[in-house]
């Protein structure tokens, strides 16, 4: 779906401005992120690759109820995943780094980087909790 300025930027301030996901500022380039998946339909185009064709596979999913705010990189790395395989993605991400990188574990045994095991709270999670709170 195409948003307004209006809508894009009610959406924006959702969360105060601030990626749904890990809660960094967002600057001007931000993504509105369909919470549950809209996936595009592409196709095989020669010499091109893959392109999208402009149809969704759960159209149903394409409304504004449906959008979160959030930074370029949350966005990406989420794709078409749930909230929940996303968490659950985030929670291996230690793992699958300190496996894949031999810089990554060089610098945990030089002390350079602290490890930190456990849930994975998104921002919306906390500014509900902080809401409650008040």
């Amino acid at each position: 779906m195409k948003l307004t300025k209006a809508q894009r930027a009610t959406l924006r301030e959702m969360f105060g401005g601030r990626c749904a996901y890990c809660g960094c500022e967002l600057g001007t380039r931000w993504h509105a992120d369909h919470v549950e998946a809209v996936e595009r339909k592409l196709e095989y185009v020669k010499g091109r690759g893959f392109v999208a064709t402009g149809e969704l596979w759960r159209p149903e999913n394409d409304h504004i109820g449906n959008l979160m705010p959030s930074c370029a990189p949350c966005n990406i790395r989420k794709h078409t995943a749930s909230v929940e395989e996303f968490r659950r993605g985030m929670e291996r991400s230690v793992e699958v780094v300190r496996t894949a990188s031999s810089a990554y574990r060089h610098a945990l045994r030089f002390g350079l980087i602290t490890e930190n095991a456990g849930p994975v709270v998104f921002y919306f999670e906390r500014f509900a909790a902080m809401r409650e709170a008040a």
